[in-house]
């Protein structure tokens, strides 16, 4: 099959638009949350997970299991020593693809806003998430815990609001008409059709120009002369 190089690129164009919009912007994702209560280890342990069956409405369904006894003194040494509370976010998408994200947050933070938290997840135009982070709303300036902070903690469970950010898509040149318009004139120009609708002056100015200069010249040499 040949192809002309104007209608080569489009139908290239047309691949990658279609490797684009292979996830619909308004399918569903799951996310696969897991925490390390640990100050020096590096495994985590299952915390919860959260379904939104829609990335357009924003809706979420999460389902996190209580605490175990050993996992809230965990969180509470990890408080003590001012260390940081990691989550693992595995996000599994409608065509069976998954990411991982991880984030970071003082353990502190955590024991002050009784188990509270935010999960903002970033998407793309194409509906692919770009990044998860959770947040806490304490105030600003606590950073490190006192044993009061420790002794309130009265939650045994996670409590998390999941909040979707949309990127918004630029505008996209429209790329294909203008290479479908640059094969056309180059055709025409193949085949002799192009007219040229310029004025008279614009199509032979080139030689409008010289013969005035003549003139003026000329002119300038005659009255010259008669002097």
């Amino acid at each position: 099959m040949n192809l002309k190089p104007g209608f080569a690129l489009i139908f290239l164009l047309g691949l990658v638009a279609c490797g684009w919009g292979f996830l619909e912007h308004d399918s569903w994702i799951t996310i696969e949350l897991q925490h390390s209560l640990g100050s020096t280890s590096k495994s985590f342990s299952f915390r919860g997970n959260v379904t939104i069956p829609s990335l357009n409405s924003g809706l979420a369904n999460v389902a996190q299991p209580p605490l175990t006894d050993e996992e809230l003194e965990q969180l509470k040494t990890l408080a003590r020593q001012n260390e940081f509370y990691r989550l693992k976010a595995t996000v599994v998408y409608s065509n069976g693809a998954k990411s991982n994200f991880i984030t970071s947050n003082k353990a502190c933070r955590l024991l002050q806003a009784q188990l509270r938290d935010v999960l903002w997840i970033s998407l793309d135009p194409s509906g692919f998430v770009t990044g998860i982070t959770a947040s806490q709303d304490t105030p600003t300036g606590t950073i490190e815990c006192e044993q009061e902070d420790i002794n309130q903690l009265d939650e045994t469970q996670f409590s998390t609001d999941v909040l979707i950010r949309h990127a918004e898509l630029a505008p996209v040149p429209d790329t294909a008409s203008f290479i479908q318009k640059v094969e056309r004139e180059r055709e025409a120009r193949e085949r002799g059709e192009v007219r040229d609708n310029r004025g008279f002056f614009a199509k032979y100015w080139m030689y409008i120009v010289p013969v005035v200069l003549l003139v003026f010249i000329s002119g300038a040499t005659n009255q010259e002369g008669a002097k």
